[in-house]
């Protein structure tokens, strides 16, 4: 027999196994050995699982994003992470009983950082179309809602109370915030200013009526200068924007179905809520100022 023919006969041979394999899968009902038959091999499986690479190591790798209030905040003198994010992170890992390992990154890297395999899991990320073509999501940790800064005197409730050319708006140019206000305040008189900072001179300035923005850039601003006014999320419609954990994206779906079940559970007992208001106490924001509206 030539090595040819020794080639075929083993595949022929590999060829029927894989059949039984599966025929006794079928048979018993067994989503674990179908798996087996039909997917690619046990060590290549292992080595883009996520899961078990974190229970190994014993070690979560999460991307830390430096002054993004409520979510993250580093203190220069000692070196320590706190906010909203780390909460989440570290009642993560103690569930896995492994240690945190931070990462500085970004809000456009972090998704980089997630196909490179330099992280495991990156937190308050909008799950956008264009970033669920690269990466898994886990489900909505909350909705982040959308409404305006007041000027004193100047109540409004919906859109439409500031939908209207008497009305001025600042918003900071190219950002979420112009996009909402153009959509949903379209009449209104809409001034486009370069940056944050500039939209928050005209508001304290007098020079606007209200500053549409979320809900985060709001009370965050005005627990710095109360003289703002105050912050209303807006209704009819309800604008908000989810924000997800993301999750490297591999064929083997433990990871992102366990942080999914993770993120539903503690939304439901009201966890989430509680370490978002703790997170921007750390801005200033009292918890009695976070909107009840606000669907955490």
């Amino acid at each position: 027999m030539n090595q040819s023919e020794g080639d075929k006969n083993c595949g022929d041979k590999i060829s029927k196994d894989r059949r039984e394999a599966l025929r006794y899968a079928l048979a018993i009902g067994s989503g674990a050995a179908l798996a087996a038959a039909v997917t690619t091999p046990a060590s290549a499986q292992a080595a883009e699982n996520t899961l078990d690479r974190v229970r190994a190591a014993k070690v979560l790798r999460i991307a830390v994003l430096p002054g993004e209030l409520p979510y993250f905040n580093k203190d220069l003198a000692s070196g320590n992470w706190s906010g909203m994010c780390l909460e989440m992170a570290n009642d993560i890992a103690k569930l896995l009983d492994v240690k945190l390992e931070y990462i500085e990154s970004t809000y456009g890297n972090s998704i980089l950082d997630l196909q490179s395999g330099k992280i495991d899991v990156g937190f308050a990320l909008n799950p956008t179309p264009q970033r669920a073509l690269v990466v898994d999501f886990c489900g909505a940790v909350f909705h982040h809602p959308f409404g305006a800064m007041l000027k004193k005197g100047l109540e409004a409730k919906t859109w439409a109370d500031i939908n209207k050319p008497s009305v001025n708006i600042a918003v900071d140019v190219g950002s979420a915030n112009e996009t909402v206000a153009r959509r949903f305040a379209p009449n209104a008189t809409i001034k486009s200013l370069k940056s944050r900072d500039e939209v928050m001179l005209e508001m304290s300035s007098g020079r606007v009526d209200c500053v549409v923005n979320a809900l985060v850039l709001g009370l965050t601003a005005i627990a710095k200068n109360p003289n703002l006014g105050t912050y209303k999320i807006l209704q009819t419609p309800s604008v908000a924007i989810p924000s997800s954990m993301a999750v490297r994206r591999e064929s083997d779906k433990r990871w992102r179905d366990f942080l999914a079940v993770w993120v539903e559970y503690n939304r439901g007992i009201g966890q989430m809520r509680e370490w978002f208001v703790k997170g921007l106490s750390l801005s200033g924001v009292k918890p009695e100022d976070v909107p009840v509206e606000l669907n955490i």
